[in-house]
């Protein structure tokens, strides 16, 4: 996972390494004081950047609630990346970019990266990606980090996950993900996220979560949760910050080139326009997943003289297979993920 040669420079004390962090290190303090001029705005200003700036706005006040995290004293932060069948690349790769880029001032190497399944050796992600697991549930070693991605999930990694949480500084998830680490029980009680389509079945399978909906990310101190995709990656610069402080998490985003700015909330409520799901005019919901469906979508079913119209063909199957479970209300079954 991830060829890491420009990495390398900068790591080994290289004279190449130090103009490469000096120049970065420099640079990103012009990135910190960044602002958007008046010629870069809209003409109209809407309801979603209204909120958008309102949550960036409260950065500063909300500094002092940062949980902040201790690293060691001696070595690097040991990251698992949990996996299964059908984990999602960005889920796993945003996170794992992050911490293999953290830029941290006289630190080699914050972060040591591993990837762990059921079973040593390759597991199919989305889309066909082969990722090949250093270590099978049995063997690997304790982390300090885990970061679950959406993907199928099973038994055996809710056991690994149950076992090895209470000794790590914050276990995670991305995306859906959130539907596996809310098995584990971690989340009863507390405050979650997860991706927007998802947020009606959530809350349906999790009642003893609270679920935040239009959040980038959830921190609960040992338990966090990102909402979709690339929302892992705001999630794991929040985790830079928490070990290495603010200025750490700058140099890193600068160095990734990554324009988002969602990771710079500590409250992580920069997610607000998907904070309401709430179909268009003359829209439908899916009563599988949740989700508005166009009054012309082709995914039709009938039940008892009712007209059902689904966002996608998965969704009309899993109706089609179990009527009753979906009826009730829209998103009351249990979706498969």
């Amino acid at each position: 996972m991830g060829w890491n040669s420009h990495r390398d420079h900068a790591s080994h004390g290289s004279e190449y390494g130090r103009i490469c962090l000096t120049n970065v290190f420099s640079a990103t303090e012009r990135f910190a004081r960044r602002d958007v001029s008046r010629g870069d705005m809209s003409n109209t200003i809407t309801r979603r950047n209204l909120l958008g700036a309102l949550a960036l706005s409260t950065a500063a006040a909300s500094a002092q609630t940062l949980k902040k995290l201790t690293p060691p004293a001696k070595g690097s932060i040991p990251v698992a990346i949990v996996l299964s069948p059908g984990a999602v690349v960005i889920d796993y790769s945003g996170p794992w970019e992050v911490f293999q880029d953290a830029v941290v001032p006289g630190v080699q190497n914050p972060f040591h990266l591993y990837t762990v399944a059921e079973r040593e050796g390759p597991v199919t992600a989305s889309a066909g990606m082969k990722v090949v697991a250093d270590y099978s549930f049995a063997n690997a070693p304790q982390p300090k980090i885990i970061v679950i991605p959406a993907q199928q999930g099973g038994a055996a990694l809710e056991a690994w996950v149950k076992k090895a949480a209470p000794a790590a500084d914050l276990t995670m998830s991305v995306c859906t993900g959130a539907f596996q680490l809310a098995k584990t029980g971690l989340l009863d009680g507390k405050s979650a996220t997860t991706h927007h389509a998802s947020y009606v079945q959530f809350a349906k399978a999790f009642p003893h979560v609270n679920l935040k909906r239009g959040f980038r990310f959830v921190d609960e101190g040992n338990v966090a949760s990102a909402g979709g995709l690339t929302s892992g990656i705001d999630l794991a610069l929040h985790v830079v910050e928490r070990y290495f402080g603010h200025d750490a998490a700058i140099h890193t985003a600068y160095y990734m080139e990554y324009q988002g700015r969602g990771w710079l909330d500590p409250s992580g409520a920069a997610n607000s326009e998907y904070g309401e799901n709430k179909p268009p005019a003359g829209d439908n919901l899916d009563p599988v997943c949740g989700m508005p469906v166009a009054a012309d979508s082709k995914f039709v079913s009938k039940r008892d003289g009712k007209e059902y119209r689904f966002c996608q063909k998965s969704c009309q199957e899993q109706f089609d297979a179990d009527p009753a479970a979906f009826t009730a209300s829209p998103g009351s079954g249990k979706m498969k993920r």
